[in-house]
């Protein structure tokens, strides 16, 4: 069982520090809800966000998005051998059931994300998507893998097909993978950083180089 966690993720609803400000007003008027109910996205929130600590990495919803359509259509899902987590910037932790079916629609995608962090009512496509209040380390606790691996460009540089078998070999392996667009982790992490490229891959990259050269050596 391969265990992924994408950490840190930059998933959060509109700041309250920043939720009078003009374009946050006028985007959640556009969505018929108030700014306190809607996704922070850089996109729309890009001059708000100038005002925010770290507001140069956050808003960053699209690439949670993307790492979890790769890896929940990944055949190492549809074999039952992958569980997926979301852990957030505020320390949240997403779990996701290997069934889920996460919308390809981006704009839906963001509406789910919305309901399950307001905890309204929740729709029958959330029902297999569950939200605590936890830190990466009480996750990792809680999962109890035989190895956690850290993507980071500053790690073991390993050929990701090498990486892959090492994770084949490990019962239950834990790959830490960042849900940010730059920076490092905010969190403090225990594991093995590993590398699998000369240069820094976007997340959903990573993703699915890790899960397909896992893949390679359990089938």
């Amino acid at each position: 069982m391969l265990h992924l966690v994408i950490a840190d993720s930059e998933l959060e609803l509109v700041p309250k520090s920043i939720r009078n400000h003009p374009v946050v007003v006028n985007y959640a008027r556009r969505k018929g809800k108030r700014p306190e109910e809607v996704l922070l996205d850089s996109t729309y929130h890009h001059t708000a966000l100038k005002k925010l600590e770290d507001g140069e990495r956050r808003g960053r919803p699209d690439i949670v998005h993307i790492c979890l359509l790769n890896a929940l259509e990944s055949i190492a899902d549809k074999k039952g051998l992958l569980r997926v987590y979301v852990h957030t910037r505020n320390d949240e932790v997403i779990y996701i059931k290997p069934e889920t079916r996460i919308p390809r629609n981006y704009n839906r995608f963001v509406g789910l994300m919305e309901s399950l962090f307001k905890n309204r009512v929740v729709p029958r496509d959330l029902e297999l998507l569950r939200m605590e209040k936890k830190g990466l380390k009480e996750l990792i606790d809680e999962i109890k893998p035989d190895g956690v691996f850290i993507m980071h460009e500053n790690g073991e540089l390993l050929k990701p097909q090498e990486f892959g078998k090492t994770l084949a070999e490990i019962h239950e392996p834990l790959v830490v993978v960042g849900g940010f667009s730059h920076g490092d982790f905010r969190s403090e992490i225990l594991g093995k950083k590993i590398s699998i490229y000369k240069a820094p891959l976007m997340a959903w990259t990573v993703v699915n180089e890790v899960i397909t050269n896992f893949e390679h050596w359990v089938f």
